[in-house]
């Protein structure tokens, strides 16, 4: 047993930021026109995704962040199709492990 340090939540579910952040952002293309909230869900899914890339690397994942900015302003607008393209183009930059110039 480790008793020499607190323990705080287990960021990311228990997988890296990057892994956590594709799965974030499928889920959110996946539920963001559902019925009941599903707009609601896929808009926070988004803000939380750039706000860990925002945290953790700002200058590295800037187009990254600026992606998700363009998708939840199409989400909130119901530009599902667009919302949905800008999704998947961040989570291909995210999949390159970079970010795009």
């Amino acid at each position: 047993m480790d008793v020499l340090r607190p323990k705080g939540p287990v960021l990311f579910g228990g997988s890296g930021m990057l892994e956590w952040a594709r799965s974030q952002l499928l889920l959110a293309g996946q539920i963001l026109d559902n019925p009941g909230g599903g707009l609601l869900f896929a808009t926070q899914s988004m803000g939380q995704v750039k706000a860990a890339l925002n945290e953790s690397e700002p200058g590295r994942w800037e187009a990254v962040v600026h992606l998700l900015g363009r998708a939840e302003a199409a989400a909130v607008n119901r530009e599902q199709d667009r919302a949905r393209a800008l999704l998947e183009e961040a989570r291909t930059a995210l999949a390159g492990d970079g970010a795009r110039s």
